[in-house]
């Protein structure tokens, strides 16, 4: 039971998702057992990936049109960093009257892209070139998109994080496009490779 209270017995429907989520019922904080190993990540809770994307700091650089500059409030605070998703789960629980690690799931399913683009240069001129995303790639972006949708949407917004995630994860998980960040950075991204195929 994760927090000692909702079930990691969800099914991944997503066959290529399967390998790489791991859904093991432990407390999600490992203290970097599996940092630096090849492969290690798949072995982390997914929960604790999520929590691990949230402590991010700000880039600095621009990302959809806006700087974004954390100043390093949830860097290194695993703890403060899983209350939030605490307190989303207990929202999503609420709202939708399901297991909000299921929805988590889902809302990865749907956000994970299924092609991106790389750079090629081939005598001197550069082009880019459609590839196929790996399973591993495609949960990272996926939870990025998430986490960056909760950042960017607390700054303008100034609502508390833990509800920007639990709507974030609501949307994303019934597909909603028009609403949904992860969603839309899915759907540019694929639009992107489909144009460079």
């Amino acid at each position: 039971m994760l927090f000692g209270r909702w079930s990691m017995e969800v099914e991944i429907k997503d066959r290529s998702l399967k390998g790489v989520i791991d859904l093991r019922d432990v407390f999600p904080h490992t203290h970097g057992r599996h940092a630096n190993k090849y492969m290690g990540k798949i072995k982390v809770n997914i929960v604790e990936r999520l929590a691990n994307k949230l402590m991010r700091g700000g880039t600095g650089e621009k990302i959809s049109g806006k700087v974004i500059r954390t100043h390093g409030r949830l860097q290194g605070k695993k703890y403060t960093v899983l209350k939030i998703i605490y307190k989303a789960f207990e929202i999503i629980e609420n709202k939708e009257k399901t297991n909000p690690v299921e929805m988590l799931i889902r809302a990865i399913e749907n956000a994970a892209p299924r092609e991106d683009i790389t750079k090629m240069e081939i005598a001197g001129v550069r082009y880019q070139l459609a590839v196929d995303i790996s399973s591993i790639r495609r949960v990272d972006v996926a939870l990025r998109n998430l986490v960056l949708a909760t950042i960017l949407k607390h700054w303008s917004t100034k609502k508390p994080m833990h509800e920007i995630l639990a709507e974030e994860i609501i949307l994303a998980a019934k597909n909603d496009v028009t609403n949904s960040y992860a969603l839309k950075k899915k759907d540019e991204i694929e639009r992107i490779a489909q144009s460079a195929r």
